[in-house]
Order: C-alpha cells, then structure tokens, then sequence
C-alpha cells in the first residue's frame, strides 16, 4: 500500500511542501477514538494525537482533524507520533452539534465535522420502518453542501411489499442522484457498487442505525470485519453495532468510511445547499410571479399550483420550508 491508494493527490501534496522540511511525514486518519487517531503514513500505520497548540489556534471543532483528513505528523518511538498540521479539506461533510439548541429561536449552535475528503456518499435507508422520504431529503441537503457526490441505496428489499414503488418515489426526490435497491445480506447484490470504486477514492456510509451499513462493509471487504446487530423489533431502530468512524481500504480499489448512526441530523450550512436537494421545487420557483416568492401565500406562485395539481407533494413543500427556515436560523444564529 502507498499513499496514493489511500488518496494521496497532487491537491495534499502542494500543501504538504511547507511542512516536508520539518521532517513531518502526511498521513491520513483512518480512525477516529476518543483521545487519540490511527493514522496510515508512507512508514505504516501509527497511533497519534494532536498538538496541543492545535488546540488553542482553532477556532471550533471544525478546525481539528477528523477521519478522512490529511495531516502532517511527526513520528515518535514506538509507532505513535504528533500531529502538527491539518491540511486543506477537498470536501466536508458537518451537522449542528446535537443538543446545542435551546428553542426555535435561539441558542448556541456548534459545528461537528463527521468525516473528510469524501468523494461519494452512500445514504443508506432500509425498506422497512425506517423507510422515510423526508429524511432522506435531510440526508441529500446535507451531501449537497459538502462538495461530495451522493448515491441513495434502499436496502433490505425483501422486507418491502412494494421496492419497486419505494425505488420511483426516492428517484422523484433523488435529482441527479442514483439510487439503487438491493439486500446486502446477499453480497452478490452488492456488484453494482465496484462501478463506483477506483483507486484512491473516499465513499462513505451514511444512514440510521440499522440500515446495514456494516453488512454492505462486510460485503465489500469480502469478510466479516464489522460487528452486525439485530433490529428491535419493539421499536424498529436497530442497535450501534459501529462506534466510531473508520476507513478501510477494498480489495477492488478505493476506500469505505463506516460511520455510526446518527439518531439527530441537524443541518448545517447555507440556504443555498437546498437547491441541489430539491430541484424540482428550484425549477417550479422560476415560474413564480414574484422573484421572492416564499411559495407560502404570494399570488401567482407556480410552486403551491404544482401542489394543487399533483405534480409536487406538499409533504415534500413542507419538508423544504422546514429545512429552509432551519438553514436560516441556523445562519441568523452563526
């Protein structure tokens, strides 16, 4: 393995020239824990954590590293080492920290990075209870202003009555993005995928506990490397079998960051991330009579006669002004 498989570009290493002549050696995070990283370097994998003058020039979280970044560690004995530098992020992908809100209106608010340098995002939702259109919208705007690609795969089809139907209604809310169904405890079903692996390129798994996001891991890797949890039945949630954030390297090529569940996804970013989620509506806008239609009550709207028509859900108009109002606040706020 060298550094390029684990996506080492040109983009990391122009940075890395200022930091070369301190004898740093760049290195990727490949595991996150709770006081220190693994990291892969040219010399091996090392067990690292950050200086503490990092610490005290950040101005958030933000600032450290996560897994997915690119650092600059000075190796010490016994295969660990420091972490000196964070590099520039090519994409990030960040939610507001949960419980940070205090009400509608107010309250501190605190950037949480969940990964970096991502290139695609696989959003994992099961087609069972945890099947909902609305939170995979929530899913699609928070890719969206992360710089990174996304792809929808709707697992555990033999659970649905109806995937064929699951599949239309998430490609109607979907854009650009593919989506794919599939049951990932059969890892032939799983083939499709390598047409989105290549060399040196970061996916990574997103999704509720219980998806099978370990499961779809496991069947990339070709053995059993994550531990698979039982889904509730009483509640329909399924377990934290993953902990923490990781990367592995896939014997097809590229790498597959596994993260947690996430049970609270609150957004962050700009009111602008919405018109890559939901086009549609962006499209209907261009009609409206009035170039700051809210699509609420203005006359002349063509986004609410979309509703009237039937060619726009107004669960899905409402989920865009939830998501809106929430991006706004969020920056009144920041």
């Amino acid at each position: 393995m060298n550094l390029q498989d684990w996506g080492w570009s040109p983009f990391f290493a122009d940075q890395f020239d200022a930091w070369q002549r301190h004898g740093y050696l760049p290195a990727r995070v490949i595991r996150g824990e709770k006081n220190y990283f693994r990291v892969w370097t040219e010399k091996g994998e090392l067990t690292v954590r950050f200086a503490g003058k990092m610490r005290h020039r950040a101005g958030g979280r933000g600032d450290l590293p996560v897994v997915g970044d690119w650092v600059a560690v000075e190796p010490q004995p016994d295969e660990r080492g420091q972490i000196h530098a964070l590099l520039e992020r090519k994409s990030s992908f960040a939610r507001n920290l949960p419980g940070r809100r205090k009400g509608k209106g107010g309250g501190r608010v605190e950037q949480q990075v969940i990964a970096a340098n991502v290139d695609l995002v696989l959003i994992v939702c099961g087609l069972d209870r945890d099947y909902n259109l609305r939170r995979i919208e929530r899913y699609l705007t928070l890719v969206g202003g992360s710089g990174a690609e996304a792809v929808v795969l709707l697992n555990k089809a033999d659970l649905c009555d109806d995937p064929e139907k699951c599949l239309a209604e998430v490609r109607e809310i979907a854009g650009d993005s593919p989506v794919h169904s599939c049951m990932a405890k059969q890892p032939e079903q799983l083939n499709f995928l390598f047409d989105y692996l290549q060399p040196g390129r970061t996916l990574a798994l997103l999704g509720s506990s219980g998806v099978g996001k370990s499961t779809i891991l496991n069947g990339l890797l070709g053995e059993e490397r994550q531990k698979i949890g039982e889904v509730s039945d009483a509640v329909g949630k399924g377990r934290h079998t993953t902990t923490h954030r990781e990367l592995f390297l896939l014997p097809e090529g590229g790498i597959l960051m596994d993260n947690p569940g996430m049970r609270e996804l609150h957004l962050w970013g700009e009111e602008e991330d919405l018109a890559e989620s939901f086009t549609d509506i962006e499209e209907l806008a261009t009609g409206c009579k009035f170039s700051d239609c809210a699509h609420k009550t203005e006359p002349g709207c063509t986004v609410r006669a979309a509703v009237d028509d039937g060619r726009l859900s107004a669960s899905r108009l409402k989920n865009y002004h939830k998501l809106k109002d929430e991006l706004a606040n969020l920056q009144r706020r920041r």
